[in-house]
């Protein structure tokens, strides 16, 4: 286990702590798999943003968490990056190769 599993385990124990983080869970993992999949794919922000009809500035704001983002936008975001909102949605396990739904992450 890691430093950083450690610290997360162990700071679960406190309620706060804990709420705080499955609150911000989606958002993370929202994060990570639109820039694992841009990159997949092998496109900029920029090229993202033109699929979208945005500006590359809006796409870096939703990759780095500080744009609330719209069912609209996030749709149109999925289908720039040849995908659907639910498998951006999804925890992806790197060490198994395979997407954990958000209920998974739950019970480990």
């Amino acid at each position: 286990m890691s430093f950083l599993e450690s610290y997360v385990a162990e700071n679960l124990k406190d309620p706060e702590f804990a709420k705080e983080w499955a609150d911000s869970e989606l958002e993370y993992t929202l994060a990570r798999n639109i820039i694992r999949q841009r990159n997949r794919l092998g496109l900029t922000q920029s090229e993202v943003a033109l699929r979208m009809h945005t500006k590359q500035n809006v796409v870096s704001r939703i990759e780095n968490g500080s744009q609330n983002v719209t069912l609209k936008s996030l749709k149109s975001l999925a289908a720039a990056l040849q995908t659907d909102v639910p498998s951006l949605m999804q925890e992806y396990d790197e060490k198994q190769d395979e997407k954990k739904t958000s209920s998974d992450l739950v019970k480990s």
